[in-house]
């Protein structure tokens, strides 16, 4: 089997595994509970969240463990909209975020807020001058995330940032996922950080929201209190551990990663332009881990002739896969509808090789010259 959708999910590294079953047998406490073992048990959940924080260069931020990005999504966007909905009801993001922003934002204009949808360029980059235009003093939040889950785009959060700050009562939150681990970054000036577990060699049900002490949620999830009554539910410690475990590793790892998994992009790309009918969506500045292009046949029929090969990649993000024939965030790049419909994203993991990739192209090759 070749897997290149490491995007979608990755395998659980062994060192997470043998972590959280070690966890099981001496953890499996309620830490809500009085007695020694109890107490015991809350404290490791404790460590796990400092040391989070820590592989997010800022040891003050709080960390609320939820069942992944989409859940932080909504704790993050939801619980500052309806916590400063006071100070303002105009929020910011992008056509091309993850589905879990967006339908949160589709939602909320229901309920009254109005929200701006930030253009990209045809290299998928936020427009900066329309940041800075749009923002006025109703302006409560700007989501954006930092790298792009089908074409693999970084923006530049940094700059943003620069504008953001300039209005005291905005607050800035990413959703890292495919970022986090992957693309050497310091995160700390975010005011909000989503990222999940399953992007990084941990689980799947496991990621965490990270806030910025000052800001305060109103929660999703109601009950008992726990974590500080942001997030209610007696915690599964175990996989809080392992998520520490996988965020300490990719943490680790992020330089050594990166410049190897740059040269499987740099093989691919150059592989793919080889071929006749391939037109390369992604660019040389995109994180090395995803690479998009355009076929000139349908994209579903080439992954399922591939699957059957053992190869295994996606037409587009695996949130949307089963549903629009197009992809919305080929779409915000204004390239052609033909393109838009018939994409394939290769995502990286650093256990990828050369061989796979050659394996790859030449099955591709194949596919594309058989199929109608």
């Amino acid at each position: 089997m070749i897997y290149f959708d490491n995007a979608a999910t990755t395998k659980v590294s062994k060192e997470v595994l043998d972590s959280f079953t070690k966890a099981l047998e001496i953890y499996y406490f309620n830490p809500s509970s009085l007695y020694k073992d109890g107490i015991a048990t809350l404290e490791m959940e404790s460590k796990a969240k400092k040391q989070i924080a820590n592989c997010f260069n800022d040891p003050s931020f709080e960390v609320i463990f939820t069942s992944g990005a989409t859940e932080s999504n909504n704790l993050a966007i939801k619980g500052v909209c309806y916590r400063y909905r006071r100070n303002g009801n105009h929020l910011i993001t992008t056509k091309i975020e993850h589905p879990s922003v967006l339908n949160v934002f589709r939602q909320l204009e229901k309920e009254g807020f109005e929200v701006t949808y930030l253009d990209v360029d045809n290299k998928g980059h936020v427009n900066l001058e329309q940041l800075q235009k749009v923002i006025d003093d109703q302006t409560i939040l700007v989501s954006i995330m930092f790298v792009n889950n089908e074409t693999g785009t970084i923006q530049d959060l940094s700059k943003i940032n620069s504008i953001v700050r300039k209005y005291p009562k905005i607050i800035f939150h990413s959703d890292v996922t495919q970022g986090f681990g992957k693309i050497p970054f310091d995160y700390s000036f975010l005011d909000l950080i989503s990222y999940s577990g399953h992007k990084i060699n941990g689980f799947k049900q496991s990621g965490a929201l990270l806030k910025k002490q000052n800001i305060d949620l109103v929660p999703l999830i109601l009950g008992g209190g726990q974590q500080n009554n942001l997030r209610s539910g007696t915690q599964d410690v175990p996989r809080e551990i392992a998520l520490s475990k996988a965020t300490r590793l990719a943490k680790e790892n992020v330089e050594s990663h990166y410049a190897y998994v740059k040269t499987l992009k740099k093989h691919l790309i150059e592989k793919l332009k080889s071929m006749d009918s391939i037109i390369i969506n992604s660019n040389d500045e995109d994180s090395p881990y995803i690479v998009s292009f355009g076929i000139n046949k349908k994209a579903s029929v080439v992954v399922e002739a591939l699957s059957k090969k053992g190869i295994y990649l996606s037409t587009k993000s695996a949130c949307s896969s089963k549903k629009e024939a197009s992809s919305y965030v080929l779409e915000a790049y204004n390239l052609d509808k033909k393109i838009t419909e018939n994409s394939l994203r290769v995502s990286f993991s650093y256990q990828n090789t050369i061989e796979e990739i050659d394996t790859f192209i030449s099955e591709l090759q194949t596919i594309l010259k058989t199929i109608k």
